[in-house]
């Protein structure tokens, strides 16, 4: 249907009216060459941090191992005043240290003591 609209002679509003499509559907489709959707992600990521300063934010985070409340005050205080919390998030959750859990080494994480069964009397039905 695309290819047929990029290739049907008339008007926007003749073809909106025979394939059922808005004009402006119809226009943005006889301005493009390729057929197949358009990405619909931004090709530049609007963020308050430079490449830069992203880089000192995660190695922030991977040494310091600050909540995301706290390093925030922290980058807003030192790196960049107009950083926001969710920007932050974002931030930590592209480069891989969102989670604090992740950063601690696997031998210092906690580990929950193994359970035995509970002693009831035989024949106990629960």
């Amino acid at each position: 249907m695309r290819r047929e609209l990029q290739t049907a002679e008339g008007s926007h509003q003749a073809l909106a009216r025979r394939y059922n499509l808005s004009a402006a559907t119809v226009a943005k489709w006889r301005a493009r060459e390729e057929v197949s959707d358009a990405s619909h992600r931004p090709h530049r990521l609007q963020t308050t941090l430079s490449a830069a300063q992203e880089a000192a934010v995660v190695e922030l985070r991977r040494t310091t191992q600050l909540p995301l409340d706290d390093l925030l005050a922290v980058v807003r205080e030192f790196i960049q005043a107009g950083a926001s919390r969710s920007g932050l998030n974002r931030c930590l959750r592209r480069h891989g240290v969102s989670r604090l859990a992740g950063l601690l080494p696997k031998e210092d994480a906690p580990k929950a003591a193994a359970k035995g069964f509970k002693a009831d009397v035989p024949g106990f039905v629960h």
